[in-house]
């Protein structure tokens, strides 16, 4: 059965469902705590601060509410993006939903910001599913590591792919 679902642009209103989601998605891995006061303040105002740093914030809604997100940030001095808050509901992964998000997003960034040469993103060690996914789609751990000062204790990989480079296969 298809799920029938929206890609649209985030409002600053959506926060707290993306702070549910969140929360949610860190609930699967073990040490992962979400603190929406301490550590994602800018979820009281997401759009704006997605748009402060060039960029947009995209959200997946469904029938039961926010089911994805996935943001763009944009350095118009390096020529690069980087992605941040990609977060999908369980119950929705393998079903080409983080593609189409992505792919709204690559669209978005060809249009705005045309100059782009670099892409780049962030992820826990412990989100395995999104490294499969990130390399399905043309990403590639740089080498590139860091810790960081959270109350998960969270050390991160590096990704990166020409914006020309990444692919698809939705279905």
């Amino acid at each position: 059965m298809e799920m029938a679902f929206d890609i649209r642009k985030a409002t600053n209103r959506d926060g707290d469902q993306i702070a549910i989601l969140i929360d949610a998605v860190f609930a699967d891995y073990p040490g992962c705590i979400f603190d929406r006061g301490s550590e994602f303040p800018e979820l009281d105002a997401i759009a704006d601060d997605f748009s402060g740093d060039h960029g947009c914030i995209w959200v997946v809604e469904g029938a039961r509410g926010i089911l994805g997100c996935l943001g763009l940030k944009y350095d118009p001095v390096q020529k690069q993006a980087e992605l941040h808050k990609v977060y999908l509901d369980r119950k929705t992964r393998g079903q080409g939903i983080a593609q189409r998000m992505l792919q709204t997003a690559l669209d978005w960034l060809a249009q705005t910001h045309p100059d782009c040469v670099d892409l780049v993103l962030w992820t826990d060690t412990r989100f395995t599913a999104g490294h499969r996914f990130y390399e399905k789609c043309g990403f590639a751990r740089t080498g590139g590591t860091r810790t960081l000062d959270d109350l998960s204790a969270s050390s991160e990989y590096q990704f990166a792919a020409r914006p020309g480079d990444v692919r698809f296969r939705i279905r």
